[in-house]
């Protein structure tokens, strides 16, 4: 059973993880991660036509086990009127966004896909950390592969927001850049491993 809490000790495990992969970082992954959200926020100003939280709403409603690059193509699609390539779910959501609705009116912003727009729209924002797989097993200290790291559980997904909150002032840096260049190191590492591509955050 995926546990919804850390003892002390655990938690300070996935911080020591957490920074110990930034600093295995080389410094073109180090580079690549500082990039990642101010690339992403100026692209969601581009699709959303100067709204960089519409642009950004509809990035991170079509992010879910997509590709970055598909991701991409998917939010360039959208924002020409052809919102397609992703469950009904997540379709409906851009068209709400598209027609008006705020993104955190239908986006869930206490999950992934909510803390993922926040930190496209604000990359500097300190409260929002994006945990995705990635970010997971670099916290835990292991690759889990298809199985379920219980990230739908808000206390589980709280605990590791936080341990990427602790890391990243202990390392003098923002929650998102932390995350972004372990992030990009772990996709990296994985990459000559069999691992389906880079995914959206």
């Amino acid at each position: 059973m995926i546990p919804t809490t850390a003892t002390d000790a655990e938690f300070r495990t996935y911080v020591e993880n957490i920074k110990n992969k930034f600093n295995s970082a080389t410094a073109d992954q180090n580079s690549k991660g500082r990039a990642w959200y101010p690339v992403a926020h100026d692209l969601a100003i581009m699709f959303g036509d100067g709204n960089v939280r519409m642009g950004a709403g509809i990035i991170a409603a079509l992010s879910a086990n997509k590709r970055w690059s598909e991701n991409i193509r998917l939010a360039t699609d959208a924002a020409n009127g052809n919102v397609h390539g992703h469950v009904g779910n997540a379709l409906d959501k851009v068209r709400a966004i598209m027609a008006g609705t705020a993104p955190e009116d239908v986006l869930p912003m206490a999950a992934k896909t909510g803390n993922f727009y926040r930190n496209i729209v604000d990359p500097s924002d300190p409260n929002a950390v994006t945990i995705d797989r990635h970010a997971h097993d670099i916290a835990v200290g292991e690759v889990y592969g298809n199985e379920d790291r219980g990230l739908s559980n808000p206390n589980r997904y709280a605990t590791l927001a936080r341990a990427y909150m602790v890391a990243a002032e202990e390392l003098g840096e923002t929650s998102s850049v932390t995350q972004a260049i372990t992030w990009t190191a772990q996709v990296e590492m994985l990459s000559g491993k069999g691992t389906r591509g880079q995914r959206s955050m």
